[in-house]
């Protein structure tokens, strides 16, 4: 055991250090699953505000949306290229709290999957209003925080950025949840004009994102003029 130990713990060096290709593959995958996962916000900022405009087109408005979103991701890869190996940190301690997180979007997603939808997940509800089935999803991890998805996509993002030390991924992080922050407070527009007093009573119970941080009066979203 002590001869395995003693031949395993240079080779672990080495791939902690970057100088193993498998190990510089993997950094580069999480790089890019980090701007796929940090420019979901943006893309449905290009949503929610605009959302008439998407129900009034005759054509089929998710070919535009995803080509959008196509976009914003390879600007991401060209704005992060310089950056994209360099790391703050290298330590397999990182892998705890990593694990941990990724545990926890593993669980929301399964929770919120469940009763959600792929309907609503993609947004066919808000985009297909007249066709598609209202109804203001409340229960499992509804109950606990308005958008589970969205807290499930920050566990995963941190995970990956804790994991990684990429510089990269903490600047991905960082934008993820401003831009998150500012979508977050467009849906519950959209929400409220959709689903009206009913909506407006769930944010009183319910917080947005982090469980027992309940949104302060001033932002509970109001009827559209």
């Amino acid at each position: 055991m002590a001869a395995v130990a003693a031949l395993s713990w240079p080779a672990l060096k080495v791939a902690i250090h970057g100088k193993n290709s498998g190990v510089r593959i993997l950094l580069i995958i999480v790089w890019i699953v980090g701007i796929i996962y940090a420019t979901i916000p943006a893309f449905w900022i290009a949503v929610h505000p605009f959302v008439h405009y998407w129900r009034s087109r005759r054509r089929n408005p998710f070919p535009l949306l995803l080509t959008i979103w196509l976009a914003m991701i390879m600007a991401g890869v060209l704005l992060t290229w310089p950056w994209h190996e360099r790391r703050l940190y290298t330590t397999p301690l990182a892998w705890i709290p990593a694990a941990l997180l990724f545990a926890c979007a593993i669980f929301i997603y399964r929770r919120t999957g469940r009763a959600f939808g792929r309907d609503n997940l993609i947004g066919l509800t808000e985009l297909e209003s007249a066709t598609r089935e209202q109804k203001l999803v409340t229960s499992g991890m509804h109950g606990r925080v308005r958008h589970p998805i969205y807290l499930a996509h920050l566990c995963a993002l941190t995970s990956w950025t804790i994991a990684s030390g990429l510089t990269v991924m903490f600047g991905l992080l960082g934008f993820a949840i401003v831009t998150g922050a500012v979508m977050i407070r467009m849906e519950d527009a959209e929400l409220d004009a959709r689903f009206g007093d009913q909506f407006r009573e769930y944010t009183k119970r319910v917080p947005a994102v982090l469980p027992g941080f309940r949104d302060s009066p001033r932002n509970t979203p109001r009827n559209s003029p």
